[in-house]
């Protein structure tokens, strides 16, 4: 655990705990804060999203897990991230916020001037979610855009949804990290996807996990990765009915086309990705 970094996982926290974290948001001491699958009561989540708000140091906030109940907690969360200024990383994964609840924290999310990686897997999001979503990408001036996206395990999003994703993941974005594990995506949309990996400039990891595929649009990845230069560094093809010679052949090139580069940026503690989908919704 980094130095600043709060990290508890499915516990019920007291008001006195509760009060200790939001002294620490506050004091600026604060720069992870992980609460995943961790039950507070109204009051005592109303306290946190004021300590966010206050926070001058918070880079990554972890609320996995259904720490986001409702629509009260929603509506506050997105007032506080009106407030705060320094937040990079927000992970929402495993909340029933459905695209109500994304509508309302989307005012928040597409002015925050720091927010660069978005986790709202299994969300229970559809096509109006990945609409909003498609509008964070870009950077505008005021804000960097998202250079880390999780989607996954939300299956009501239609192939009218991936489409318009994968057009602006194409077009506009900053995106470096695409997750969409344990999606029904299947061969047509991955083929969209192909098509988007071949345009961009920055995609570097898709992770399409246990996503429907089969080896026709494996064939279709294999071809782009042989034939079109681009930043793609890992694809993540697992729990798929592809052959493990098709597998191995788009790892090998991928890992021949990889180079090593220096990182000069902070150091962060990375939470490990929420996988599949959850037990906690409608909880």
């Amino acid at each position: 655990m980094l130095p600043g970094s709060i990290q508890m996982s499915g516990e019920t926290l007291s008001g006195a705990e509760v009060r200790g974290v939001c002294e620490g948001l506050a004091g600026g001491t604060v720069t992870l804060l992980s609460l995943r699958g961790c039950h507070l009561s109204d009051r005592d989540f109303s306290r946190l999203c004021h300590g966010v708000s206050q926070s001058p140091s918070l880079v990554q906030l972890n609320l996995n897990l259904g720490v986001v109940s409702g629509t009260d907690r929603v509506q506050q969360l997105s007032q506080s991230l009106q407030t705060n200024r320094s937040l990079q990383g927000l992970l929402l994964h495993g909340n029933p916020l459905t695209d109500t609840g994304l509508s309302l924290l989307n005012p928040a999310l597409s002015t925050h001037p720091s927010l660069v990686s978005l986790d709202l897997g299994d969300c229970l999001l559809g096509d109006e979610g990945i609409a909003l979503i498609c509008g964070l990408l870009p950077p505008d001036g005021a804000k960097p855009g998202l250079r880390e996206l999780t989607l996954s395990a939300n299956p009501a999003i239609t192939c009218l949804g991936w489409a318009r994703l994968a057009i602006a993941v194409a077009h506009s974005s900053q995106v470096r990290t695409l997750n969409l594990d344990y999606n029904p995506l299947g061969d047509h949309i991955a083929s969209m996807l192909a098509v988007c990996v071949a345009s961009s400039r920055t995609l570097e990891v898709l992770d399409l996990e246990g996503t429907g595929l089969t080896n026709q649009s494996a064939q279709i990845l294999l071809d782009m990765v042989q034939n079109y230069p681009t930043p793609l560094k890992s694809l993540v093809l697992s729990e798929n009915n592809i052959s493990t010679e098709l597998q191995q052949q788009i790892a090998d090139l991928l890992s021949e086309g990889e180079e090593e580069e220096d990182y000069d940026g902070p150091i962060q503690e990375r939470p490990v990705r929420e996988k599949g989908l959850k037990q906690t919704q409608g909880t």
